[in-house]
């Protein structure tokens, strides 16, 4: 059985406590990114829901791929816990303490992210009021994330996976236009975004739909990248 790559390609051998701190300062920065941006356009734009929410999709894009771009050679940039159990299951054989030292990275960044975009604005530290939850948010979570997963690994499949950076943060951007639930596509995300009570916040009952909705979107990606790119191919 082959080893499949990354979905973004990694220097090796990199030392696990040097890809698990990519992961933990990608993801925290990541959060911080779209928390901070969100209290941003709060502040900025008070009267105009849909103007704060350009802002917010506009910062989170750029910086998510630029975020990729800088930690991509060292851990392979995944920031999300999806993306390393799909990384897994696709043919990447990570081991079992990699798996973990990676998901554990990701949720400790996430809320690490979030705490620090309420200390940088000055807003307090608080269990996030904003209740997402609906049908309608739930499907849109499904459905960003099986997109997500299959932008990701469709990339990586077909050696092209020097553009998976600037084509996440598209496929991010847009994602938060057209779907109900503004694209969290990430349970570390998810997670992080509980601990802030503003605009990017999410209530726990919330979120703990949406990290369900989004594992089941992530095993439709995979279930879909394999029906479709069931073997790589090797750039000319």
């Amino acid at each position: 059985m082959t080893t499949e790559p990354a979905p973004w390609p990694v220097s090796r051998p990199v030392p696990l406590w040097r890809r698990a701190l990519a992961e933990l300062l990608g993801t925290g920065l990541l959060v911080a990114v779209v928390v901070g941006s969100g209290i941003a356009a709060q502040r900025l734009s008070p009267n105009d829901v849909g103007l704060q929410l350009l802002e917010n999709s506009l910062a989170t894009a750029l910086g998510l791929t630029v975020l990729i771009l800088t930690f991509q050679t060292v851990s392979g940039a995944h920031f999300n816990p999806v993306v390393t159990l799909a990384d897994r299951i696709l043919g990447t054989r990570h081991r079992p303490v990699e798996i973990v030292s990676y998901l554990a990275a990701q949720l400790v960044g996430g809320i690490g992210g979030a705490v620090m975009a309420n200390l940088m604005f000055q807003a307090p530290t608080a269990i996030a009021t904003n209740d997402r939850l609906s049908p309608g948010h739930l499907l849109g979570e499904f459905v960003a994330t099986a997109g997500l997963i299959l932008v990701i690994f469709a990339l990586a499949r077909a050696g092209r996976s020097a553009i998976v950076a600037p084509a996440v943060g598209a496929y991010i951007g847009a994602a938060y236009w057209f779907t109900s639930s503004t694209s969290f596509a990430n349970p570390a995300v998810t997670v992080g975004r509980i601990f802030t009570d503003t605009f990017a916040g999410i209530t726990p009952n919330s979120a703990l739909w949406f990290v369900a909705a989004q594992l089941l979107g992530a095993a439709i990606g995979v279930a879909l990248i394999l029906l479709l790119f069931p073997a790589r191919k090797v750039p000319a």
